[in-house]
């Protein structure tokens, strides 16, 4: 994504295919009977090592997205955080998993990418 227009029709229709991989990995489906939603991020990290592995790259490809984009420093060590903490604590068995589905991190970070983006290129914080 170029950095110098967020308002360009090209980068608008980028971050658009990045809302939807983000929700692909973190709110497609619904547990029936409720209102919990979560995506492909639990059900990959299912898979011990590999799926927790898998779901670090999208992650961070939504991050590099984030950099091209020109997202400020500051909210790109957020988003870094984010994609760690969700790493890391899917490690775990079972309980990294159900921890997915609540966290969301691609959700996370794609809520700071769209406020810089509405927010424009100037803005820093």
């Amino acid at each position: 994504m170029p950095t110098d227009n967020l308002n360009d029709a090209a980068v608008r229709s980028q971050l658009m295919k990045l809302q939807k991989l983000s929700d692909l990995m973190d709110r497609a489906f619904v547990i029936p009977g409720t209102n919990i939603r979560y995506g492909l991020d639990p059900i990959l990290g299912l898979i011990p090592g590999v799926g927790d592995t898998l779901t670090l790259a999208v992650s961070l490809y939504i991050y590099s997205s984030a950099k091209r984009a020109g997202v400020p420093w500051r909210k790109r060590v957020q988003m870094l955080w984010n994609v760690f903490v969700d790493w890391l604590i899917g490690l775990i068995p079972v309980l990294g998993d159900l921890f997915d589905v609540s966290f969301k991190a691609n959700s996370r970070n794609m809520r700071i990418i769209m406020d810089y983006a509405n927010r424009g290129p100037d803005a820093q914080t």
